[in-house]
């Protein structure tokens, strides 16, 4: 295989979730470059402390699971209580806390150096199991979600607009819910599939758009309690809100703080940092409802040809956030353990900012219902 031919291949399979998840040293190595080379390009574009502090989680959380972590080749079976082995920074530790000064852009990149080395030196000793590459394809995880953050961070996301087209129906039928073993490193909230009952239904092929979203503002939505859950309308009384994160105007079109500017957004872009609280008022006003998981993920995965999109923005379902059956004990790191009963909400999907590597119908992201701040969207059921 010729130079240019290897380095192709090696981009694709960087970028493919499945691949990925399966990774050995080699693949591994090539991500975790990337993806390092992703988070130190948005941080380029944004210094402030909070992005300096968010970044520093990459190389502090790389460390502590991996250079730090004495049971590191014992993967998920490792006790996450061994006391870890001192940093290679004094004040990294420090660096992650709100109330302490962040790291300098040059002491913070200095970090993301060495802690990149040690970890790809520890790599190529790692054994090429699923236990002894577990904590390299969590920090994989990790830091690629980081990146996202960042996006995220400055309301910098800007996914495609996409002509309306009409809601799909599809059929009852069973559904193998979540991700299958024997699939490498599955996150814990994906664990296990398991097989589930679905009634026919009728969803939206995309998200909801600026254009649909402004209707139900310009009707008094955030000002008519009928529309609000009691958690929603005292959410929004609580912030006095009257548009989602960032929107500045609807009339004449949507104006919103996007990458520290206002920007006209699209009509038929898909509606962006909205509450699961504002995401259910609107399927009142309109007279439909957000899907459940099962839902979701059926038609993602077996109803592009028909028109379904996903992908541009993270997607609220209905119902909360829990493990499913057999999921067992979250390992060392675990990003997704599952939260006390109904406390938080479920996100679906990806959004334009996520790494294609982590763009599978079968991710789940956990979050509370009042969380603007990701690039979250949604769309809609038939009653």
């Amino acid at each position: 295989m010729s130079a240019q031919l290897a380095r192709t291949s090696a981009a694709r399979a960087i970028d493919d979730p499945q691949a990925v998840r399966r990774a050995g040293r080699e693949l591994l190595s090539l991500a975790l470059i990337d993806t390092r080379n992703t988070l130190l390009a948005r941080l380029a574009e944004d210094e402030s402390a909070p992005a300096l502090r968010l970044a520093a989680w990459a190389g502090w959380f790389q460390e502590r699971w991996i250079a730090r972590h004495l049971q590191r080749r014992r993967g998920e079976a490792a006790d996450a209580g061994v006391p870890a082995l001192a940093g290679i920074e004094p004040d990294a530790e420090r660096w992650l806390e709100a109330q302490e000064p962040a790291p300098r852009p040059d002491v913070l990149r200095g970090y993301l150096c060495e802690t990149l080395e040690i970890t790809l030196d520890l790599l190529a000793l790692a054994d090429e199991d699923d236990a002894g590459l577990y904590v390299y394809r969590l920090a994989l995880l990790h830091e690629d979600r980081v990146a996202e953050a960042l996006v995220e961070r400055r309301c910098a996301a800007s996914p495609p607009a996409r002509v309306e087209r009409e809601p799909i129906w599809l059929p009852a039928q069973r559904w193998q819910l979540g991700s299958a073993r024997g699939e490498g490193y599955v996150p814990h909230n994906e664990r296990w599939a398991h097989e589930v009952a679905v009634p026919e239904f009728e969803i939206d092929a995309q998200a909801v758009n600026w254009r649909q979203y402004t209707e139900f503002a310009e009707d008094g939505g955030y000002d008519d309690r009928a529309w609000w859950s009691d958690d929603g309308w005292a959410w929004l009384q609580n912030g006095a809100r009257r548009a989602p994160l960032g929107v500045e105007q609807f009339a004449g079109g949507v104006v919103a703080l996007r990458g520290g500017r206002l920007q006209r957004a699209a009509a038929g872009q898909p509606v962006m940092h909205v509450s699961r609280h504002e995401a259910e008022a609107w399927c009142r006003w309109a007279g439909r409802r957000l899907p459940t998981e099962p839902e979701w993920e059926l038609a993602a995965a077996s109803a592009a040809s028909r028109g379904f999109v996903w992908g541009d923005v993270f997607e609220w379902a209905t119902g909360s956030a829990r493990a499913w059956p057999d999921a067992g004990t979250p390992g060392p790191g675990c990003l997704d353990p599952a939260p006390p009963p109904l406390t938080l909400g479920v996100l679906r999907g990806a959004s334009s900012a996520t790494a294609a590597r982590r763009r599978t119908a079968k991710a789940r992201r956990f979050a509370p219902p009042e969380r603007d701040t990701m690039t979250c969207g949604f769309r809609s059921c038939a009653l």
